[in-house]
């Protein structure tokens, strides 16, 4: 059976999986940890930081660069992430190699793509067009899309339900422990890649299948 017949519904994650991120996201963060009077952190430190989504991406970088930060400050300092960030410029050389030609030819097939990650959705919706994903998704749930983010299953089954179809015919595609968990927890079937950002190592992510490259995609779908 044609895998658009079996798994009509592709999810993917975003940071690290469809696109490299980490260094916009690290001049960001960084240029608010100099406005906070706190110390740089570096790309790897900062690849270890994504992936739950930017409150929790600001949390952990203040913890690790002085006192922590709540509430009202957490907040503020969020919001300002999100600002520095927001006006980065989106560069499509970001993308990962074989991205756009591998999503183009299964939603040509007949698959529905959707967009399920903890950036906030508001964000995803700008940086898809000026990255000349546009066109591919039907669906983008972000990180304030659902009433819980990754690891909790809601973005997914939000997605899914906008894409009428049941978890037994989707399959998600990520790059950490947030996107195998969530999968789990919706009842369905993960495969990630091996080039992203897991902060653990791959043999442990639990994932059904690993890939190394994105345009080995359809043939791991195949052997689902």
């Amino acid at each position: 059976m044609p895998t658009e017949d079996r798994f009509p519904a592709l999810l993917f994650d975003f940071d690290g999986t469809l696109i490299d991120s980490a260094p916009d996201i690290a001049l960001a963060l960084n240029q608010l940890l100099a406005e906070s009077g706190r110390p740089t952190l570096t790309l790897d430190q900062v690849k270890g930081l994504i992936g739950d989504g930017a409150p929790r991406l600001v949390e952990q970088a203040m913890a690790v660069t002085g006192h922590p930060v709540a509430g009202d400050d957490l907040a503020r300092l969020t919001a300002r992430y999100l600002e520095i960030y927001g006006a980065l410029p989106a560069d499509p050389a970001c993308v990962y190699p074989g991205v756009a030609e591998t999503l183009a030819a299964l939603k040509q097939s007949g698959h529905r793509l959707a967009l399920c990650t903890n950036k906030p959705a508001g964000i995803s919706l700008e940086l898809l067009p000026a990255l000349g994903l546009g066109d591919l998704f039907d669906v983008v749930a972000g990180g304030d899309t659902a009433p819980r983010r990754k690891p909790h299953p809601d973005p997914l089954l939000w997605a899914l339900d906008n894409l009428g179809c049941r978890p037994d015919q989707a399959v998600m595609v990520g790059d950490n422990g947030n996107d195998v968990a969530a999968a789990r927890a919706a009842g369905i079937p993960v495969i990630a890649v091996a080039y992203g950002y897991p902060r653990m190592a791959l043999a442990d992510l639990g994932a059904d299948c690993i890939i190394n490259r994105f345009a080995d995609l359809p043939a791991a779908l195949a052997g689902l």
